[in-house]
């Protein structure tokens, strides 16, 4: 086993090279063709998900091997070689397997014991089959690692560390408010209408939202999401809606939650401010706008038109944004992005006033640039001061539009934080919320468990190693066995067929006695770590033919009897 892993993940590198480092399915369909034409490996594929891109391959050279996964990862991510390496990570051999199955337990997630990433691995393992890019090691691999991940998560508790990236998601917008609570009554746009976003849309059912609206590229799949979730027996109501009526429906939502395949923006800031501004012009006042703090109140059927809607000017946003992109973002709690005016506003030199959200309908663009000025000092001085707790931030924050972020690249633009009324999560501030969570103790299991089977699997894959020579030996032996029989016959012509196939039978018991000993204790020691040599050393004792030796490989890799089905491991 030449095992060889080249990634990066949200471990090793900052959100923004992930998102630039994304991975389409024609671009992974085109690294897998590519790094099978390289010449170090004879087998791959690749694990893409929001937060991490790995690829995996079958090399007979490590140097080499290591050289041509990354500049490949590079070329088909887009991002410079240069610029990509210090953020790349490798694992070889067992500490290769090591990391693919502390991955599928969920111990290298964003979020400790989500589940998702057994779909995810799965999904790599059907590429690859169906690219006929995975041979024997990467199927026996990434279906043990399914197996692996089923294990930890039926034997251990490891869904109490940590929660899918979804429900997570949740808590962080609910900020200290109990999910079901806080979700109670809402009504909530989901756009994508893929795993992701099928998983956040049953969620939210499930917590007890009173709406779910779903947009999607292609109709037929929201519309069939959103009979899904009629059917699901939650009592939740829902509609499709096309892509193009997502900005109006902004006005109309409290949660938004979003996960497409977009290379680009799906929400603007522009699109998010104009939601929110609209809002703030319409009666009743603010205070019963159905902010995520109070009652849900029902919506009118549309923005206003005409001069009562007055947007702030587009250039003053414009360079709100590009002020927001230059300067970072500042992590609320560790979490969410909410930007609001405080009481203290006025005094402290906003223009906008204690009731930010109300107060940007009509603002000149001066106030408004200098409000997002004042924005910016406050976040860096209460990033000085120390930090409240989530309830204590959720009480204090009128919140009128939450928006959840689960795609990479984002979907949502980041500026948006910088809007009074608006809260934003997205992996970003996820990855920030969940540095400092406590881990459960049965992590320390769940790591117990990924050592047991890196370790059977790694003796697995060494005696598997060396049974080609094995079965090599024994088809020398039993060619010797029939040409002495032959001898014998010509000199023993006389031998009736009773005598021959006693003498042929005894013959054979003697060799498979000889050979049964040495057979077997060679299985066991090439089982251990450093055992590869002798399969080698068999080999030239007995000076077999190693073309021989790679004809039993071949057929033994060929014959769709030794293949695991990969449905049954998942």
């Amino acid at each position: 086993m030449s095992l060889l892993v080249v990634g990066l993940s949200h471990r090793s590198a900052p959100v923004s090279v992930l998102e630039r480092a994304s991975l389409s399915a024609d671009t992974k369909t085109k690294l897998l063709h590519d790094t099978l034409a390289a010449e170090p490996a004879t087998e791959a594929t690749v694990l893409a998900t929001c937060n991490r891109i790995e690829l995996y391959a079958d090399v007979d050279k490590f140097h080499a091997g290591v050289a041509e996964l990354s500049t490949l990862l590079a070329q088909h991510s887009g991002v410079a070689l240069e610029e990509l390496t210090p953020y790349l990570y490798v694992h070889y051999e067992d500490r290769a397997v090591h990391h693919l199955f502390s991955v599928a337990c969920g111990l290298d997630s964003m979020v400790v014991g989500e589940g998702q990433i057994l779909g995810q691995i799965k999904d790599a393992l059907a590429l690859g089959q169906e690219l006929h890019s995975a041979g024997r090691l990467i199927n026996d691999l990434f279906q043990q690692a399914l197996r692996v991940g089923k294990r930890a998560h039926s034997e251990t508790g490891i869904d109490r560390a940590g929660q899918s990236l979804v429900t997570f998601g949740l808590e962080q917008l609910a900020a200290g408010t109990p999910v079901a609570e806080w979700a109670r009554g809402r009504r909530a746009l989901v756009i994508g209408a893929g795993s992701m976003s099928s998983l956040a849309a049953a969620t939210l059912a499930r917590v007890g939202v009173a709406e779910i609206v779903v947009a999607n590229r292609t109709a037929e799949r929201a519309e069939r999401l959103a009979e899904i979730l009629v059917a699901s027996g939650t009592g939740v109501r829902a509609s499709a809606l096309a892509m193009a009526a997502v900005p109006d429906e902004l006005t109309r939502v409290d949660v938004v939650v979003s996960c497409t395949g977009a290379t680009g923006l799906v929400l603007t800031a522009d699109d998010v401010l104009a939601a929110v501004s609209w809002g703030a012009a319409g009666e009743p006042a603010p205070a019963e706008q159905g902010a995520l703090g109070a009652a849900p109140q029902a919506h009118p059927a549309g923005p206003p038109a005409g001069p009562e809607a007055a947007m702030p000017d587009g250039d003053v946003l414009a360079r709100l944004v590009a002020a927001a992109e230059a300067g970072g973002r500042i992590a609320d709690a560790g979490a969410a992005r909410t930007i609001s005016a405080s009481a203290d506003a006025a005094a402290d030199g906003c223009p906008v006033g204690p009731d930010g959200r109300s107060a940007l309908t009509g603002v000149d663009a001066n106030s408004l640039e200098l409000h997002g000025t004042w924005a910016d000092q406050g976040e860096a001085a209460a990033q000085r001061q120390p930090r409240r707790t989530a309830r204590a931030q959720a009480h204090a924050t009128d919140v009128r539009l939450a928006l959840l972020d689960l795609a990479m690249p984002r979907d949502i633009d980041a500026a948006v934080h910088r809007i009074p009324g608006v809260r934003l999560v997205d992996i970003e501030s996820l990855a920030e919320a969940s540095a400092d969570a406590p881990m459960a103790a049965d992590v320390d299991a769940v790591r117990g468990i990924v050592a047991q089977e890196v370790a059977a699997f790694g003796a697995a894959q060494r005696a598997a190693h060396i049974t080609p020579t094995v079965v090599a030996l024994r088809a020398m032996a039993a060619e010797v066995v029939a040409m002495e029989v032959a001898r014998l016959d010509g000199r023993l012509p006389d031998l009736d067929e009773r005598q021959r196939a006693e003498v042929t039978q005894t013959v054979r018991r003697v060799v498979d006695k000889l050979l049964h000993a040495p057979t077997v204790r060679v299985k066991q020691l090439a089982s251990e770590p450093g055992g590869a040599g002798y399969a080698e050393a068999l080999r030239e004792l007995f000076d077999l033919d190693p073309q021989t030796v790679a004809s039993v490989s071949r057929a033994d890799a060929a014959d769709p009897k030794n293949d695991d089905d990969p449905g049954r491991a998942s």
